[in-house]
């Protein structure tokens, strides 16, 4: 099967993409060939091209995908020619140490190839027109009109809902709404605190009040940010340009404290302040993220009084499960996602898509491919 198509390349760290013609490669039995529709630009993207996440070069960047199925192999049975489906970007083997444990997201293979560059099956699927392979970003390399993946990684979805905010859900939606559904355990009546409310975090929220909190505050240092919070759901909003996050959230829940905080900023203080902010006997789930090689520090006493701590990087995805119910969230009403799209661009635009990311001047640019 001969595939040839455009994708955006990475060659150097800190260079703009490049729109090249690259050809499919190394196609198994167990893969399915998906035409990408759109895909969203991520701050795990800009890690990459900014050098802060340590990849092999070149590569394919773009994990937040969805498309249509064109191919698929000669074993697979589960997903069909036709099929709208979202992209995941956690491939996992089902038998070592910790897939029998149910934690996917540790799989032994997944860990071990990930920082390679490859696919799931230890090869790459994509080569330049000269023939030189092609590294993909978290399994996938989906800033590309194609991309070649185990049947496992595309998840069938309804053809109702539009492929520009189905791929929302492949990364950004899924860990949010996942973090307050599958990972904390809110009950009814509780107070959740988001700290950060960019395409995560305003999906957190949302989540929150899925699993029947109460209340929700939200916090970050953008107005435009805190007003599209309150539009989604969000019961207090927290400019933490201006007020402190720790004071605001203990005197929203009468010096107590929050029952669980979800923090997606990603920076040593938000980290910090969610120990500070939740009640003793709460939960903090940690989703933002740092340079692994950074430090961060917190007082001692934060972490007593029986507090949970945890750390989730998708929101404990269960794809088949979870793609579907999201998509079917939005379709009934219950999950907004419209409102994460801040711009719609072409493939040719990507890098001044980085650009309005890296500014903070977009909450999900999509690119419609």
């Amino acid at each position: 099967m001969s595939l040839k198509y455009r994708a955006a390349v990475l060659h150097e760290i800190g260079a703009p993409l490049a729109i090249e013609q690259v050809q499919g490669i190394n196609l198994s039995p167990t893969d399915v060939v998906v035409r990408v529709q759109a895909a969203g630009l991520c701050h795990t993207d800009l890690e990459a091209i900014d050098g802060s996440l340590h990849y092999p070069l070149p590569m394919i960047l773009g994990h937040e995908a969805s498309g249509i199925v064109e191919h698929v192999g000669s074993a697979v049975t589960n997903v069909r020619a036709g099929d709208h489906v979202i992209l995941s970007w956690n491939p996992h083997c089902g038998r070592c140490f910790h897939c029998d444990r149910g934690q996917p997201i540790l799989c032994e293979t997944y860990l071990s190839e990930g920082p390679k560059g490859v696919q799931f099956d230890g090869l790459s699927k994509a080569a330049l027109v000269d023939g030189e392979a092609l590294c993909h970003l978290m399994f996938l390399g989906a800033f590309a009109e194609i991309c070649i993946v185990p049947a496992q990684q595309a998840i069938p979805v309804s053809k109702d809902i539009p492929f520009d905010l189905s791929c929302l859900i492949g990364c950004g939606v899924m860990t949010g709404v996942g973090a307050a559904l599958n990972v904390a355990d809110i009950q009814h009546g509780d107070t959740a605190l988001v700290i950060g409310c960019g395409a995560v975090g305003l999906s957190a929220i949302q989540g929150a009040l899925m699993a029947g909190a109460t209340a929700v505050i939200a916090v970050d240092l953008d107005e435009r940010k805190l007003a599209l919070a309150a539009k989604l759901g969000a019961t207090h909003t927290v400019n933490a340009r201006h007020v402190d996050a720790v004071e605001a959230t203990r005197e929203a829940t009468r010096g107590r404290g929050a029952d669980v905080i979800i923090e997606c900023a990603g920076n040593s203080l938000t980290f910090r302040q969610s120990t500070e902010a939740v009640r003793v006997g709460g939960q903090v789930i940690w989703l933002g993220k740092i340079d692994v090689s950074k430090d961060a520090s917190f007082r001692w006493g934060s972490l007593m009084g029986e507090k949970h701590l945890r750390r989730s990087s998708y929101g404990g995805a269960r794809p088949r499960i979870d793609f579907p119910f999201l998509a079917q969230a939005y379709l009934s009403g219950k999950l907004k996602l419209d409102e994460l799209v801040t711009r719609r661009i072409k493939l040719e635009e990507i890098n001044q898509g980085f650009e309005d990311l890296r500014a903070g001047r977009s909450i999900r640019t999509v690119v419609k491919l």
